[in-house]
């Protein structure tokens, strides 16, 4: 039970990290070559100027799905450690 809490409680967090940086990656080489980037579609825009629009609106269940699974982790590490090994 405690490995499945650690598994829970870390790998939502890294995808959710890593799927943020790789976008935020794109984010910084358009703004570099001087566009706009669309957070709706994904893509860099060189004549538009196009709003910030947050991570966690454009992707409601993973943020909050990532979210919940870190916290059941949490719960089954709480549960491991406190009923420890038989």
């Amino acid at each position: 039970m405690l490995r499945l809490g650690l598994l829970l409680l870390v790998l939502p967090g890294l995808a959710m990290m890593a799927g943020f940086m790789l976008e935020q990656s794109a984010v910084d080489a358009c703004l570099d070559s001087g566009g706009s980037y669309e957070y709706a579609a994904g893509t860099c825009d060189s004549t538009g100027n196009h709003p910030f629009v947050p991570f966690s609106a454009r992707y409601p269940l993973l943020v909050n799905g990532g979210m919940s699974l870190s916290v059941i982790g949490l719960l089954l590490c709480l549960t491991g450690l406190y009923r420890g090994r038989r």
